[in-house]
């Protein structure tokens, strides 16, 4: 087995091509390439966000934590086919199956981020996403994402 790996955010910056304020991945915890990738996302008041969900009471939107878990899939995905993204090669979020939300997320929490690959076939790669706060489970679903390549073809499409 390979060992596990972490990110800060400048490898991660390195590796995903979204920024402030969608940029929703801040640490890489361990990453295993073809397997799985443990990540955290802070949460914090500042977020555009909050301001408008909802001002009585900020509560992180559902869509934005199936977001945080599509960018941990996608450092999972690069990481795997061993790519770093350029204006040549993207992985698209294709499809969402299976969401759950259980509990809300609010400021202040840290938001652990567990995406494992499930299979790559023709391109599309499935993956099983897990985001928690302090050892609970507040969502999951099954996340679906498929390159975009101009010009060449990522080699090492796992299965």
């Amino acid at each position: 087995m390979t060992e596990p790996f972490k990110m800060d955010i400048e490898a991660i910056m390195r590796q995903l091509p979204h920024r402030y304020p969608f940029l929703l991945v801040d640490r890489v915890l361990a990453c295993v390439p073809g397997e799985y990738i443990h990540a955290l996302k802070n949460v914090t008041f500042n977020e555009p966000f909050f301001q408008g969900h909802f001002p009585h009471r900020p509560v992180m939107p559902g869509v934005i934590i199936i977001e945080a878990l599509a960018q941990a899939a996608g450092i999972l995905a690069f990481k795997t086919v061993r790519v770093v993204p350029d204006t040549e090669t993207r992985f698209y979020f294709v499809a969402i199956d299976k969401a759950r939300f259980r509990k809300p997320v609010e400021p202040g929490d840290q938001l652990i981020l567990k995406v494992s690959l499930k299979r790559a076939f023709k391109g599309i790669w499935k993956f099983h996403g897990l985001a928690e706060v302090d050892g609970q489970e507040v969502a999951a679903a099954e996340i679906m994402v498929a390159p975009e390549t101009k010009g060449r073809d990522p080699k090492g499409e796992a299965g």
